[in-house]
């Protein structure tokens, strides 16, 4: 074989292999990270959420002041070079109590959120896969706890946590969150478990937590991902908003909602007290949301369209 051969033989094998690997059917992953690089709100959402999250817990190792310390010769001062977003009645860094609240935020609505999208996801592909008595029984407590809002439950109970860290209150955003999720794993479990590999599954031996674990929660993890991202807006919002009216964190704890709250009386007079803090949450909401609804378009394209 002449030297001429070789080489048309090894460009037609590498020829083969690249169309073997064009024809090859990309993943659902990649497939869905495609479409989110081509998003521009997406790296909008990730770029802003990234330099929230950097600035929440770097920012005050980078500045003279802490949450507590007060400076008894600027007090109610606006804005300068040495207190960044001004100072309160009793001369406490505004700046340095935002950075406080808002790592609170994150780290309370980055554990509520998923904890709450994974309580929905067991309690309803349990539900929707086992049906009879235990979907009746299921159903009826999902119901019962949708008749009040979430928020006035937690109202209601904050004498059991008021005066508990704000770890009890985390506990508490993420029991009381899950229902209208785990509603919609339900229905979508009912119409996967007489799938054939479900039945196969089943046919096998194969134990009842390993049939949700191996072929159920996978066919809904699309659902459950856009659930925990926009899971972790809701349970901020909740945490602020029950921080506001006195029924979340406590002082001399420091959270958005608290911060607004002593603001709000002021917002006239020295609205550094209420801006400053609000325009925070309100990037932080939208770089969050941003994302979960790039997530939503990337897993589900059609749902663009049909909001369209």
């Amino acid at each position: 074989m002449s030297v001429m051969q070789e080489d048309v033989i090894e460009a037609s094998l590498d020829d083969d292999k690249v169309i073997t690997q064009a024809r090859r059917p990309l993943s659902r992953n990649r497939l869905v990270w495609l479409r989110l690089k081509g998003m521009p709100r997406f790296w909008v959402g990730a770029s802003v959420l990234v330099f929230i999250v950097l600035w929440a817990f770097l920012g005050p190792l980078l500045y003279q002041w802490s949450p507590t310390q007060r400076d008894s010769y600027n007090m109610n001062l606006g804005p300068t070079m040495m207190h960044w977003f001004g100072t309160n009645a009793i001369g406490q860094d505004i700046y340095a109590q935002t950075l406080s609240g808002l790592q609170k935020s994150l780290v309370i609505g980055l554990i509520a959120g998923p904890a709450a999208t994974i309580i929905a996801a067991v309690v309803g592909s349990t539900a929707g896969y086992l049906g009879g008595w235990v979907d009746k029984t299921i159903g009826w407590f999902v119901h019962l706890l949708l008749v009040i809002p979430a928020f006035f439950i937690l109202v209601l109970l904050s004498p059991l946590y008021r005066g508990l860290s704000w770890v009890a209150l985390t506990v508490f955003l993420a029991i009381f969150s899950w229902m209208i999720m785990a509603q919609v794993v339900r229905s979508q479990t009912r119409s996967l478990r007489n799938r054939d590999f479900v039945r196969a599954a089943r046919y096998m031996g194969m134990p009842t937590g390993a049939i949700l674990r191996r072929h159920i929660i996978p066919n809904i993890a699309s659902l459950l991902i856009i659930d925990a991202t926009l899971g972790v807006v809701a349970a901020i919002m909740s945490e602020t908003s029950l921080s506001y009216f006195g029924f979340g964190v406590q002082k001399p704890e420091v959270s958005l909602g608290t911060l607004l709250a002593d603001g709000t009386a002021a917002a006239l007079t020295r609205p550094w007290l209420f801006v400053f803090p609000a325009m925070v949450l309100i990037a932080l909401l939208f770089a969050i949301s941003l994302i979960g609804d790039a997530l939503r378009d990337a897993i589900d394209p059609t749902s663009g369209v049909n909001n369209g």
